[in-house]
């Protein structure tokens, strides 16, 4: 009887089927004639352009209005500003959708691209554990932008300095970068060896707690990568993409200070080209560094003891091989004559070595941040196609550019 009946389902769907495919179709009942953006709005120009630009091509909801049921309760929010809003979806489209987009094709960013942008004006900062959130990305759908109102604001003829565009990379693009590996990574796992290379130094509670120094000679590029592996992988990538050259030879002396396994000068001056970091640029902080020996004062000896730990300063030269500048600060001050970054392990013309070549294997700093570097770098290129230091010199082209691309966009006003 189960047969029967099963059968004879099957014959109905097939008839229904058959009969659906002789249908004509007819007019919609709907009004097609209502424009998908309302030309009544005071925002209608801006909204027209948001449909053009990102709606159209990549299926992406800039939500630049204050949306309370999209917003984090545990910040105090303010909504975006309108000028600003425009120009940071102007930045958003030349600086992040057309780099991939070169690079991936047309339709990688329609497939893997977050699909909401929410901008939000005020900062997201969290008063228990005292930091601020810059960004945030939720089940690789959408990313969360706050400060939008700290942006230097749009008027004609603006510009923008080098420090703008630091600002812009810090509060902004790092962030985008770093959500956007997150989506990726989710689609594509990365490799199981990234974590392991530093496997026992991740810290998710405190993370916040450690200072660059600590961050960079235990491997890490940043504070928070060094709060949980999925978070070091992505920080990783957005760090080649968006920081600076400043930044950069910051994090790479911080990490050798302590010393070079041997074999690895060769490919920390690899690093060095790859991120396009000239070693004998003229006034380049990296040609003049001081190294801070932080020190703890022991008041039954009245002595400062140090805990041989290093920090980057850019005080000039006062005279000597040696130096030790202000003694009743918290910390000594050595500065070498011979400190030149691209001598950093040489002897050779009579300058001595600021670190040494060592083969203590349970040297971390600069040895493992190479370790990820290169692990982090084959995946985004053998599962992506992409190269980060490409990615990087496409950004900082068109960064070097944007003053010539602010004078062709155009901001709204309300009507």
């Amino acid at each position: 009887m189960k047969k029967i009946l099963y059968i004879a389902s099957i014959a109905a769907i097939v008839a229904a089927i058959s009969s659906c495919s002789k249908d004509e179709f007819t007019d919609s009942i709907f009004d097609t004639n209502i424009p998908v953006v309302d030309p009544t709005k005071s925002t209608y120009e801006f909204d027209q352009w948001l449909y053009d630009n990102f709606l159209v091509p990549y299926n992406v909801d800039v939500k630049y209005h204050f949306d309370f049921a999209s917003s984090d309760m545990n910040f105090q929010l303010t909504p975006a500003d309108y000028n600003r809003s425009q120009l940071l979806a102007h930045f958003i489209r030349y600086l992040f959708y057309d780099v991939y987009t070169k690079y991936a094709g047309d339709d990688f960013m329609k497939k893997y691209g977050p699909r909401i942008f929410h901008f939000i004006g005020s900062s997201g900062y969290s008063p228990t554990t005292g930091t601020e959130v810059l960004g945030t990305a939720s089940g690789g759908v959408k990313i969360t932008l706050y400060n939008v109102n700290e942006m230097k604001p749009y008027s004609e003829g603006v510009t923008y300095s080098g420090e703008d565009i630091n600002t812009l990379n810090h509060r902004y693009f790092h962030t985008m970068h770093h959500e956007f590996s997150h989506i990726l990574h989710q689609t594509k796992s990365y490799p199981v060896t990234f974590g392991q290379v530093t496997s026992g130094s991740y810290d998710p509670i405190n993370w916040q707690d450690r200072d660059s120094v600590w961050t960079h000679q235990n491997g890490y590029v940043t504070h928070y990568a060094s709060s949980a592996t999925y978070e070091d992988f992505v920080e990783t990538l957005s760090c080649i993409i968006t920081d600076t050259k400043h930044c950069w030879m910051n994090r790479i002396i911080n990490a050798a200070s302590m010393g070079v396994r041997q074999g690895d000068k060769e490919d920390i001056l690899e690093l060095i080209d790859s991120l396009k970091i000239d070693l004998n640029a003229p006034n380049s902080h990296w040609n003049d560094f001081t190294l801070y020996e932080e020190s703890e004062y022991n008041d039954e000896t009245g002595e400062y003891e140090s805990t041989e730990r290093y920090v980057l300063d850019e005080h000039r030269l006062i005279g000597g091989d040696y130096q030790v500048v202000n003694k009743e600060a918290t910390a000594y001050v050595a500065q070498y004559k011979y400190k030149m970054f691209r001598k950093f392990t040489s002897f050779e013309d009579d300058f001595l070595p600021w670190v040494s070549i060592s083969s203590d294997e349970k040297l971390t700093g600069i040895n493992a941040m190479l370790k990820k570097i290169d692990i982090a770098t084959k995946w985004y290129t053998e599962n992506w196609g992409l190269h980060a230091f490409e990615l990087r010199s496409e950004v900082n082209a068109r960064q070097d550019n944007i003053n010539n691309f602010l004078n062709e966009i155009t901001i709204y006003e309300l009507k």
